[in-house]
């Protein structure tokens, strides 16, 4: 019970040091491409850590029939979240772009207002195709 706690908040901790760590750098020396890279370093090693507590329990737990259960869960719950996000920053970009032309079409001809419209429209559509695969992938 107790290692099921550690590995729960090693993993946070470094994340939070990692932010904390970025912050003072880059108020320090003002360098926001080390401090990216630096976050990216730290994101790498948690991802790691997450990958590797799992099997190592598995492995020593002599059992591998449940880690493979909760790996493949964990495996489910991380497309979910990767089609859901990358279908979220897509759609802003979408929505970035098109808003503004939105925005200056209607404004020089407000008949051209449901027309605009639409195109910020579909690029919202992207971030709700996302959430649907994720709800398809978690009930499938």
């Amino acid at each position: 019970m107790l290692l099921n706690a550690i590995f729960m908040i090693v993993p946070v901790a470094l994340l939070v040091l990692s932010v904390v760590i970025a912050t003072n750098n880059f108020n320090k020396k003002g360098n926001a491409k080390r401090s990216l890279l630096l976050q990216l370093a730290s994101f790498g090693a948690v991802l790691s850590l997450c990958l590797i507590f799992p099997l190592a329990a598995g492995a020593a737990s002599g059992d591998p029939a449940p880690m493979a259960d909760a790996s493949a869960k964990g495996m489910q719950y991380l497309g979910a979240a990767l089609s859901t996000g990358i279908a979220c920053i897509g759609g802003g970009i979408a929505v970035g772009h098109g808003a503004p032309a939105a925005i200056g079409a209607a404004a020089e001809d407000p008949k051209n207002f449901g027309k605009a419209i639409i195109f910020v429209a579909l690029g919202e559509g992207i971030a709700l195709y996302g959430m649907l695969i994720s709800i398809l992938i978690l009930n499938g």
